[in-house]
């Protein structure tokens, strides 16, 4: 599990490493791996070290020291070192008399023609947007990847709220272990490096689950095994206006595990069609039981779409609540009250602004466990950055899809069914959710090839998605 930290947790850790704060060797250290960060970045663009230019845009206090020992080092391999400080007057000493001494240049404007640009202007303090200095700085070496020095500035490190300007960055190097923003804001942070300082911390808020951890949890069949002990999964979509919903969302469930999928609705015969192997008809009383169901996706918001939505929620197993079934849940949410099974809501921000009457806030991490603990059920706040929380747990789980290719109609559909049939194989719904997002993301991927992509690819795909994810894992 990779934990995500607020910067409080980061500074107390930080202090209690004593003699190596103030003696200056997490300095030390952290500089060293900007550089050798910075001079694989090089390596990897320019194809190499010696000769190339980098440009430093330096803040004051110990962010901007970091850069500056680091352009040292840079220096010293052979690179042409320019330095714009922000604050000529609050830079750091030592690592400025470090970057003159080895030959760096202080300069008003960064070169055009630099080959990479770090970002050292804010560290963890940092909020609010570039300053107009800061922003002139790095306007003069647009096009230019830059590697971002804990952060990229103008994005703030606890919540990931990315401000108007800020730092886009290619590769962000952060210390001793990732911060919440290195999350929540991973578009903006790009790829990232974490330089070991050897603090010692206190379990995180925001984590997400490794491909690992996921390969490890999926159900798979064992020798005892059948299509009952594998999980039933019920789904309950679709209608003459969104067939398709049911389609994409039996399709995900018959790919995720190896049980048995139930269908109930109007879409019995495009189910068939699609897949013979699910048991399919017409009216849900007539559907058989499931471990658990889903429900929602095309399903309509009508007066029968909304007694389907009941009659599912009454049963005593995990329900998946998605699409037209959580616009029904919004204006009804008393029927969450009775339940004492586990159920999870798959909202997008629209959806999730019908259930919590507001969009998500700044912080979408706290804002999905708000949610959670306010309705008593696990909320997947769908994004590019899928956001997991159960009601009363500390730790929300979180997603970064590394890309938006899902960003497609009926996606949430496919999700929905992966998940589902997770729950349905017994996995507790925040790790399910997280990790169908996780799988998801990958068969987006997978199916995309760097194309766009329908739901229909993306559900495709599945299988071969899951099976290369598990072929990377080694008990």
């Amino acid at each position: 599990m990779i934990g995500y930290h607020r910067v409080e947790a980061i500074r107390a850790a930080e202090e209690a490493t004593g003699e190596l704060l103030t003696g200056g060797v997490l300095m030390a250290r952290a500089a060293s791996g900007v550089a050798r960060v910075g001079a694989a970045e090089l390596r990897r663009r320019c194809g190499a070290v010696y000769g190339r230019r980098v440009g430093l845009v330096v803040g004051a206090g110990n962010n901007g020291g970091d850069a500056l020992y680091a352009g040292a080092l840079l220096r010293a391999r052979g690179v042409a070192v320019d330095a714009v400080l922000l604050a000529p007057d609050h830079a750091h000493r030592g690592g400025l008399a470090a970057l003159t001494a080895a030959g760096g240049r202080i300069v008003d404007r960064l070169e055009p023609s630099s080959d990479l640009v770090i970002d050292a202007v804010v560290g963890l303090g940092g909020h609010g947007p570039l300053r107009p200095a800061a922003a002139a700085a790095f306007a003069a070496v647009t096009g230019v990847p830059v590697l971002a020095v804990d952060l990229p500035s103008g994005v703030d490190a606890d919540t990931g709220r990315v401000h108007e300007p800020s730092v886009r960055a290619a590769v962000t190097v952060t210390f001793g272990v990732p911060r919440r923003a290195h999350l929540l804001a991973a578009p903006h942070c790009g790829r990232l490096e974490v330089i070991d300082l050897g603090l010692t911390l206190p379990a995180p808020d925001l984590a997400a689950l490794t491909d690992a951890e996921v390969a490890a949890g999926w159900p798979l069949p064992g020798p005892d095994d059948d299509k009952y002990t594998q999980g039933v999964v019920g789904i309950v979509a679709g209608s003459a206006t969104y067939p398709g919903a049911a389609v994409l969302s039996t399709s995900a469930a018959v790919a995720a595990t190896s049980g048995m999928t139930r269908y109930a609705g109007t879409a019995r015969e495009e189910v068939l069609a699609r897949h013979p192997e699910v048991v399919a008809v017409s009216e849900l009383a007539d559907a058989g039981r499931a471990q658990a169901w889903v429900v929602g996706p095309g399903l309509g918001t009508d007066a029968v779409a909304a007694d389907l939505l009941r009659q599912v929620l009454d049963r005593d197993v995990p329900v998946l609540v998605d699409a037209d079934g959580l616009t029904l849940l919004a204006a009804q949410p008393e029927l969450l009250a009775a339940r004492s099974a586990p159920t999870l809501l798959t909202p997008h921000a629209g959806e999730f602004a019908r259930l919590a009457g507001s969009p998500p806030g700044t912080d979408r991490a706290a804002s999905t466990a708000a949610l959670a603990d306010r309705l008593g059920a696990t909320v997947l706040l769908k994004g590019r950055i899928t956001l997991v929380a159960d009601p009363g747990q500390s730790v929300v789980y979180g997603n970064d899809a590394q890309g938006s290719w899902a960003a497609t109609a009926g996606a949430g559909d496919v999700l929905s069914g992966i998940a589902g049939a997770l729950l349905a194989a017994g996995r507790e719904p925040r790790w399910a959710g997280a990790a169908a997002a996780r799988l998801h993301a990958r068969a987006a991927a997978l199916a995309s090839g760097g194309a766009p992509i329908g739901a229909g690819a993306l559900a495709a795909a599945l299988p071969a998605a899951l099976a290369a994810l598990l072929a990377e894992w080694t008990p």
